[in-house]
């Protein structure tokens, strides 16, 4: 699968001239580093990612505009590979990663992860040079109307490394499943490990059961982080209380357009403006977790 992917890729970007702006923007990043409660984030400077920062995601707006993730609605020069029948892996235009991919369903269904997670975690399988991610429909997904993971290039986000030299205190197992909660507020960050990824989504099943699921919603506000190494699979649960936070929508100078998702929550802020790169530090960082992330009991 990896390989049929670099393949993918080269053709893609040797055809879609979108796309192979946008990655070769990537080289010229600006990029800085955050300690927050002594914990390091990094935070990434990334006009393109304005598309993704500043949707609207109401349920107007979702029903005036057109699909961007449905077949008929996407570029002509976007290709991809299927996955298990109902899949297509392709390639996103507006990347974060050096490589960065978009799996998206085959039908327009909504955005909902209980029936997707073994499909999640053998992605994270088959994708050993990626890490796979979703994103919950108030959770930063900017097509929460059309079911979608993505995947990104391994080890580019903080946590896939510094959860293991965090405190970490187990509440709760599942066969050869462990739960562990990491000692890094205020992010809250749950960690599913398991050698089996039958035990692994029945863990994350129970997680999921009890969360709580604010009026109206389907599912509990979550973003997920997915990989494999050849022990198991890792799953980082990041559990949500609010969309975005208050300085997404504050005016003037205190405005700072930040919609964090799975990426933010793994340890990347991105800031599509310049001058919010500019002036964010670890007292904005922490604010806006504190805001996000859930700190509760299961």
């Amino acid at each position: 699968m990896n390989e049929n992917i670099r393949l993918l890729t080269e053709q893609q970007l040797a055809t879609w001239e979108t796309a192979r702006r946008n990655y070769e923007a990537l080289a010229h990043v600006q990029l800085k580093e955050v300690d927050v409660r002594g914990v390091r984030y990094r935070v990434q400077f990334n006009p393109a990612r304005i598309v993704s920062s500043a949707a609207r995601v109401d349920d107007r707006s979702l029903r005036e505009r057109r699909c961007f993730l449905c077949p008929a609605n996407r570029p002509s020069e976007q290709q991809g590979i299927p996955f298990r029948g109902h899949y297509q892996l392709l390639l996103n235009p507006f990347p974060i990663f050096p490589r960065h991919l978009t799996i998206v369903e085959d039908e327009h269904t909504p955005q909902r992860i209980a029936t997707r997670v073994d499909d999640m975690l053998e992605l994270a399988r088959l994708l050993t040079d990626y890490t796979v991610f979703y994103n919950g429909p108030r959770c930063g997904a900017s097509a929460p109307d059309h079911a979608h993971f993505q995947a990104g290039s391994r080890s580019f986000m903080p946590i896939e490394s510094q959860w293991r030299t965090l405190g970490q205190t187990q509440i709760d197992t599942c066969s050869t499943a462990r739960l562990l909660r990491l000692d890094d507020a205020p992010r809250h960050t749950l960690v599913i490990t398991s050698p089996s990824a039958t035990d692994a989504a029945q863990l994350f099943r129970r997680v999921y059961d009890a969360l709580p699921v604010a009026p109206g919603e389907e599912e509990p506000m979550l973003n997920l982080l997915a990989l494999y190494e050849p022990a198991g699979w890792t799953l980082f649960v990041f559990p949500r209380r609010k969309h975005r936070p208050s300085c997404y929508f504050a005016e003037g100078d205190a405005r700072l357009l930040c919609s964090p998702a799975s990426v933010d929550l793994g340890g990347v802020f991105i800031l599509p403006r310049e001058e919010d790169f500019l002036r964010i530090g670890s007292h904005e960082i922490e604010e806006m977790l504190n805001e996000v992330c859930w700190e509760g009991t299961l």
